[in-house]
């Protein structure tokens, strides 16, 4: 080596150690700065159980507004007289793709909408700036048959979400920071979660999904501030358990299914929720036999405990992939002279229950088919058990058609209430029936769709006066199935969605009457919702088709080449308001 290469070798360590010892001596580079917080945050006013039991007519604060489940919204603004002049006031892209099926949920003029792969986000309701966005990471081996969210819930300063690696977390509502997540079941068992969460009496409450994956379902209990587990119970009974005896074979009920889909609904009153379950495992019941509580049930249960009060099971030894994960809305509805302190759910499998919550047990009252329906012989009149016919119960080894079809009558999209008609509007499917063939090898059954012969049209809207237990009017989509949640408003209007043309529409609540309609970026899945901010009342709802609308959809296809299109995809908040207001 030359003197001169020598020279430069010295000098070029001597200044490496000069800078070591001055990066030593300097102090740490500041963090970098939070982001501002926004002063729509800034003065956001932590939701109190006040706002829960009565909201402010202006505000929507959970999935279906109120504990009642009733999807109704008291604002006068928007009327049939005027709902032609609807118009977009601002469009979002949420950036995923796959079925929408969150409600936007208001509260202090700041709008949180849930979205398929585990993403919240808060925006200003009036302007739609993003304020900020969380997206909950799950391993990449995680087991989710649905990407999709129902929704989150609002209480203090925090936004819960259900996830879909089952663990619930809560973010701070102003900074959209993780505040605290706790695991309610273990994944890699097949629990995963797609629901909203219900808050009430201090707790939120969440169920797992995972039924067609052999789980035990459950609804459990959280401290909102901690999230420490307050109570679980299991919705199939140990042995040993009220209603173990219809589970007579061995360990079955360890794998039994009745996951929960959906949130409860609540009565404040006497301080029960009502929770729907989903169908057994395997889905063909020769393979477990007994009636299999609580599958395909309506379940009251104790906030305060936990203890399961009461139920109702709407088809027992569940066959039929007729999951009742639907809670039943709570109305008070007349019989025969007096009011019943009531619960009315239109079911999957096609029949509209009328039932009576009390305290504790739930008793049945009337029930009727609301689509075609050939599976119940008849209802007993006393009980509400089904005489169910044979030739049209699935069972292994068998071929067995039924109508309705495995989506059901209804399937989760949930059904609205009107104080101001009395009436329940219902999105409904008809003349789709569907066959099972009983494999043991799947998980019990491979489906078929089938159009009924003759049929000239699928997706309807009925409307039900619930004193009379009568139809009063229905509207019917000739080329469309619909999976359309409904919103009833004390202007006098229904909203739904739904339809395979990717059009919101407005009825008239009263006589039925299509009164407007817009196309949007996609179908149309989530509930619509209306909240007002300086004096204007919007109407808000996500667009964004797919998950079993998409199988749906392919599967009349497939029947009818053509006339049941590809629904373009891709998610998007939509808001409309009367101009000029």
């Amino acid at each position: 080596m030359t003197r001169a290469r020598m020279m430069a070798f010295i000098l070029i360590g001597v200044a490496w150690a000069i800078h070591a010892r001055t990066a030593e001596q300097q102090p740490p580079p500041p963090p970098p700065a939070a982001a501002p917080v926004p002063p729509i945050l800034q003065n956001y006013k932590p939701v109190v159980a006040g706002d829960l039991l009565k909201p402010d007519p202006g505000d929507w604060p959970m999935v279906r507004r109120t504990y009642d489940g009733w999807g109704y919204s008291p604002l006068e603004q928007i009327t049939p007289a005027n709902v032609t002049r609807l118009q977009p006031t601002w469009v979002v892209s949420t950036g995923v793709t796959s079925g929408h099926q969150a409600p936007p949920i208001l509260h202090g003029g700041v709008m949180f909408v849930a979205t398929p792969s585990n993403q919240v986000l808060a925006l200003d309701a009036k302007t739609g700036q993003l304020l900020w966005r969380y997206r909950h990471r799950v391993p990449e081996d995680a087991i989710m048959n649905h990407q999709t969210s129902r929704g989150v819930a609002v209480y203090g300063d925090k936004v819960f979400l259900a996830a879909g690696d089952a663990m619930l977390v809560a973010i701070n509502a102003r900074t959209g920071q993780e505040a605290w997540a706790v695991q309610v079941a273990e994944n890699k068992q097949g629990y995963y979660m797609s629901l909203s969460p219900l808050v009430a009496e201090g707790k939120v409450m969440v169920g797992t999904s995972g039924s067609d994956r052999g789980i035990r379902g459950f609804v459990a209990a959280f401290d909102v501030e901690t999230g420490k587990e307050v109570w679980r119970v299991y919705t199939v009974p140990a042995p040993g358990e009220p209603g173990s005896d219809t589970w007579p074979n061995g360990d079955e009920w360890k794998t039994g299914g009745a996951g929960i889909w959906m949130a409860g609904n609540y009565d404040p009153d006497t301080r029960v929720t009502y929770w729907g379950t989903a169908n057994g495992y395997p889905w063909t019941g020769d393979r477990r036999p007994g009636d299999n509580l609580y599958t395909s049930s309506t379940l009251a249960i104790d906030v305060t405990t936990g203890r399961i009060k009461g139920y109702h099971q709407y088809h027992p030894n569940d066959s039929w992939d007729w999951d009742e994960i639907s809670p039943p809305i709570l109305v008070d509805y007349r019989r025969e002279n007096r009011t019943v302190k009531g619960l009315i759910n239109p079911a999957r499998n096609g029949y509209l229950w009328f039932l009576e919550r009390t305290d504790g047990p739930i008793k049945f009252v009337d029930a009727q088919p609301f689509v075609k329906q050939n599976v119940f012989k008849e209802i007993d009149p006393k009980t509400g058990r089904p005489d169910v016919d044979p030739e049209h119960k699935p069972r292994t080894g068998a071929t067995i058609p039924y109508c309705p079809s495995i989506w059901g009558g209804k399937n989760w999209p949930p059904a609205a209430f009107s104080p101001k008609t009395r009436m329940i509007y219902i999105p409904a499917n008809e003349n789709l029936c569907a066959t099972v063939n009983g494999d043991p090898q799947i998980r019990g059954g491979r489906s078929t769709l089938v159009l009924s012969p003759g049929a000239d049209h699928i997706g309807e809207v009925q409307a039900w006066n619930v004193d009379t237990h009568t139809r009063t009017w229905t509207h019917q989509y000739a080329g469309s199935p619909t999976w359309g949640s409904m919103l009833a408003t004390g202007g006098g209007l229904g909203f739904t969605g739904g339809t395979n043309d990717r059009k919101f529409h407005a009825f008239d609540a009263s006589t039925g009457r299509l009164l407007w309609e817009f196309p949007t970026n996609s179908g149309i899945l989530a509930p619509p919702v209306s909240f007002m901010l300086d004096g204007k009342q919007y109407i808000a709802v996500l667009s964004g088709w797919g998950v079993d609308s998409r199988v749906m959809q392919q599967r009349l296809d497939l029947q009818s080449p053509g006339n049941f299109p590809e629904v373009p995809e891709g998610g998007a908040i939509w808001v409309f308001s009367l101009p000029g207001i």
